[in-house]
């Protein structure tokens, strides 16, 4: 009984950007990115939206478009009763990145949201998106004894759609950031069932205070001033608003690798489990080098963790569900296996997943 992954769907774009195009804009090269990062290419959306990839990996989880994975068949997208949407970088303010998704896909039925929680967003979309499942099969369990009407929403299918466009947010002068980052986007269905032993086994949140400005972005609206002040006259964008992102390397490595270890075991703990039940980690893309000192932490394998970050870079809250769709299309995860998902971002945020294929 559980909220069951039931489709997984990815979307890159075409623009492919390697680090030796991006020796011609800052001080760098393919020899001193790789060892730092792991990285070779990323994707770049130069004629894409948020919406149109966030729609396309939508339609292959759904199993409307080819190169997705679905555990039985295709899906409906009338039958989906919510979209989560995790993005920094939404095409509108309003409506929602997932309101936007939900007209392309043709979920008629969905009702929508968008979250803020950075790189952690497969985890908190997940975590969330079980949260909303088995609420609503309690309240229907209740309903049915009570003979009363439902509480809530009847939610028994939803879809997680993590849709980005980082080069929106990057300073293509700041080595220290412009290498690190990719757009697309990944998303995963779920759907509530009340047999089997498949389905979302466990999860773990957390957040931390990021006082030291470890890895931050300004709103690009920010202004000064408010026009109700005859003496201050009519708002002015804020001169020292910096609306690209900003990351102080090496203290986001030191709270990743810890965060990446902590939440992997406070998740496999309350589903109790260990490393040993793991078929396969899928964790968030922001460095090889993070996975590679977690995995040593853990005393795992390298090839226990599906790494994709040498092809598309970070990609925020999207990576680790990318990561997860190329597993199971490559057939790393078959029915019955356990994964585990963990990410950790700016907020800061941390958390991790634990699920049953």
């Amino acid at each position: 009984m559980g909220s069951v992954i039931i489709g997984s769907g990815k979307s890159l774009p075409k623009r492919v950007v390697t680090n030796d195009e991006l020796g011609q804009i800052v001080d760098t090269t393919d020899e001193w990115i790789v060892p730092r990062t792991g990285i070779h290419t990323r994707r770049i959306a130069v004629e894409e939206t948020a919406t149109d990839l966030g729609a396309e990996a939508a339609l292959r989880a759904l199993g409307a478009q080819a190169d997705g994975w679905q555990r039985d068949g295709a899906i409906d997208p009338a039958s989906l009763d919510m979209i989560v949407c995790p993005t920094l970088t939404p095409d509108t303010h309003f409506p929602s990145e997932a309101a936007r998704i939900r007209e392309r896909i043709g979920a008629v039925n969905a009702v929508c949201y968008d979250m803020s929680c950075a790189c952690s967003g497969c985890v908190y979309g997940l975590s969330t998106a079980d949260l909303m499942l088995a609420g609503a099969a309690a309240a229907r369990a209740q309903a049915a004894a009570t003979g009363a009407p439902m509480r809530c929403n009847d939610v028994r299918r939803v879809l997680v759609v993590a849709a980005e466009r980082l080069s929106k947010l990057v300073d293509w002068e700041d080595r220290a950031t412009c290498i690190l980052f990719g757009d697309g986007a990944g998303a995963v269905v779920l759907e509530w069932r009340d047999e089997g032993d498949a389905g979302i086994l466990s999860s773990y949140m957390e957040n931390s205070d990021d006082t030291e400005r470890t890895l931050w972005c300004d709103s690009a609206f920010t202004a000064r001033t408010v026009p109700f002040d005859a003496e201050q006259g009519l708002p002015e964008a804020d001169a020292a608003c910096d609306p690209y992102m900003r990351m102080a390397g090496q203290a986001v490595f030191k709270f990743a690798t810890a965060a990446m270890v902590r939440c992997t075991e406070e998740a496999l703990a309350r589903a109790q489990l260990s490393v040993d039940d793991v078929a396969l980690f899928a964790p968030h893309q922001a460095n090889e080098r993070i996975i590679r000192y977690a995995a040593k932490k853990m005393d795992l394998p390298l090839e226990r963790f599906q790494i994709i970050i040498d092809h598309v870079g970070n990609v925020s809250g999207a990576s680790a569900l990318i990561a997860l769709n190329e597993a199971l299309c490559e057939g790393k995860l078959k029915q019955g296996d356990v994964a585990c998902m963990t990410a950790f971002g700016g907020g800061l945020t941390a958390g991790s997943c634990v699920f049953r294929i």
